[in-house]
């Protein structure tokens, strides 16, 4: 009669070790934002893994394996959040290039056309939201400015909206300042005639 040993008896815990000084050199830093190499190296595989490959031999492998790389570089994620965002955005790219692809494939029904477009747009747009997440992360996203007290000084006018040139328009609204005035005319100098005992010749204001 036989007798079965328990695995848990025989297994021992696996040990993980986390900041390895010889793993946090950051030498592909570039390509995963981390200082850990093996996250970076993990990060790039499965980039790579996520191409469509159905149809390439070792050589074109090989050129779009270091083409994905070649775009986490390019993106230059700075930590290991940018880093996921990096690899999902190759992902996402190259997977909606394929749905593109076949749905320009001729001799199939208009039904496989529709659903290959539907999920390009799917994932281009999945794309997009990726592309926002890490531009948001990076602080590139859409400022606000507010501006809460305006100065309005004597003779001064503050004026909010657009202002178009005399004749074209409506004039925006002036802001509700006690100084604040409306100038519709404002007159020129007169300008003095080159013989001193002549009087001054006055100038029109739109000359």
């Amino acid at each position: 009669m036989s007798t079965k040993k328990t695995a848990s008896g025989n297994k021992k815990p696996k040990e993980i070790r986390v900041g390895d000084p010889e793993d946090m050199e950051g030498r592909l830093k570039q390509i995963g934002g981390s200082k850990s190499d093996s996250w970076n190296n993990v990060l790039a595989n499965q980039a790579a893994q996520s191409l469509w490959l159905g149809h390439s031999d070792k050589a074109s492998r090989e050129i779009q394996h270091g083409a994905a790389i070649t775009g986490m570089m390019g993106i230059g994620p700075r930590d290991e959040l940018e880093g996921m965002i990096a690899a999902q955005l190759i992902a996402a790219h190259s997977a909606a290039m394929e749905c593109y692809r076949r749905a320009m494939i001729g001799e199939q029904t208009f039904e496989g056309r529709r659903e290959n477009l539907n999920q390009a747009n799917r994932l281009s747009r999945t794309w997009t939201t990726l592309l926002d997440a890490l531009n948001k992360h990076r602080g590139k996203g859409q400022q606000k400015v507010t501006v809460e007290h305006v100065h309005v000084h004597s003779g001064g006018q503050a004026v909010v909206g657009t202002v178009e040139a005399p004749g074209g328009g409506a004039l925006g609204k002036s802001e509700d300042q006690p100084h604040a005035k409306q100038i519709v005319h404002a007159p020129e100098p007169a300008m003095r005639s080159p013989d001193a005992e002549r009087e001054p010749v006055p100038v029109a204001g739109d000359a």
